[in-house]
């Protein structure tokens, strides 16, 4: 869950449907599979769904999902160089869908609440220091002051409407208030990153679509995880929290503990840094950076994984959280009953972990 969200086109597609235990002769659990963001997406769900047997076809519903997903590529994907998000951060005029103009809002509201500390206009920020959408290393203190003053979604608009002209088009430079004297000339364009939040949100967007066709009782899993209902077996659905050792690239291989499920629906996402990064001379460059400060954080919180009311929600308070660091983590799960979380961080070569009242882990 905690790798860097990658979204690539699709390379085709893996269509594997099985059947799963039930928990009572009415329920009809199923598992499809498929191709998606750069690796593999999992649905398991109950075909019994709020009033009775779903008739939608496990067929149709992975052609359904694989559309979706589809979808997002083209639309949010900044490895697909056709999504309107390249064109756009390629400052080519675009006509933004209803993703593009969803998740932007979507953006501007977390920055908001965030303060800035999960920023989507900082995508010139990872980029500089090779996690974002092009190739850096290293940067000078000279670069990283030169490339924060293109970042920020303070330098656009609140709302993307009041950037769409009249024939539905859209354009970087329509995004930027006034920032005279801050720029000589014209302004570097704006520059949208998604990777916070984009993969709980291609989450909701398919547990939306399952909820429409009457499904209760779904796990989501595309890399990040939405769930509600329960398992086969009539219990809360189970996830395995990674042990966050550097290299730790396959899921499940190391686990710190599991995490079940509370009633109704969460997203779960786990963010970390142990993952994606890179050592010069000796010392740590992990992808979690600070867009106030324009560097990676070297703090010693080593993994968050968030459960809130969406997958977008939990996805944003999971990379804030590994920006903040240990101490700031814990004070925001406190203060928010409408978050849960763990938190594993190192104590003098230690794991030790952290949970809020209401995330109760099993340990291994």
């Amino acid at each position: 869950m905690p790798m860097m969200k990658i979204f690539k086109t699709f390379a085709g597609i893996l269509l594997t449907i099985t059947m799963l235990l039930s928990c009572s002769p009415r329920d009809r659990y199923i598992s499809i599979t498929g191709y998606a963001q750069g690796g593999t997406y999992t649905v398991k769900m109950n075909l019994n769904g709020k009033d009775g047997m779903i008739r939608t076809s496990p067929e149709v519903i992975k052609e359904s999902i694989d559309s979706i997903l589809n979808d997002i590529d083209n639309s949010l994907s900044g490895y697909n160089r056709n999504s309107l998000l390249s064109r756009f951060n390629n400052g080519e005029t675009i006509e933004p869908d209803s993703i593009f103009i969803d998740i932007f809002n979507h953006a501007v509201r977390i920055y908001d609440e965030t303060g800035g500390i999960v920023d989507a206009g900082s995508g010139p920020l990872f980029d500089l220091w090779g996690f974002g959408f092009k190739s850096g290393d290293l940067p000078s203190d000279e670069k990283v002051a030169e490339v924060m003053k293109a970042c920020g979604m303070k330098r656009m608009f609140p709302h993307i409407e009041d950037g769409i002209r009249q024939d539905g088009s859209l354009e970087g430079i329509s995004m930027l208030m006034c920032e005279k004297g801050k720029f000589e000339g014209v302004p570097p364009l704006p520059t949208l990153n998604y990777n916070a939040i984009a993969q709980g949100y291609s989450c909701d967007l398919v547990a939306e679509y399952l909820y429409s066709i009457g499904v209760k009782d779904m796990l989501v899993d595309i890399g990040e995880i939405f769930c509600d209902g329960v398992n086969p077996s009539g219990q809360p659905w189970s996830l395995g929290i990674d042990r966050p050792v550097d290299g730790n690239n396959e899921l499940g291989a190391q686990l710190q503990g599991i995490f079940r499920a509370p009633a109704g629906p969460h997203g779960i996402v786990t963010s970390g840094n142990y993952r994606k990064f890179y050592i010069r001379d000796g010392k740590k460059f992990a992808h979690s950076i600070d867009p106030r400060t324009g560097y990676p954080v070297t703090h010693n919180l080593l993994s968050a994984t968030i459960v809130a009311a969406d997958g977008l929600t939990a996805d944003a308070y999971a990379t804030y959280c590994m920006v903040v660091g240990l101490e700031e983590s814990m004070k925001l799960l406190d203060s928010r009953p409408d978050l849960e979380g763990c938190l594993i961080f190192d104590e003098d070569g230690t794991f030790k972990t952290w949970c809020s009242e209401g995330f109760v882990l099993e340990e291994i």
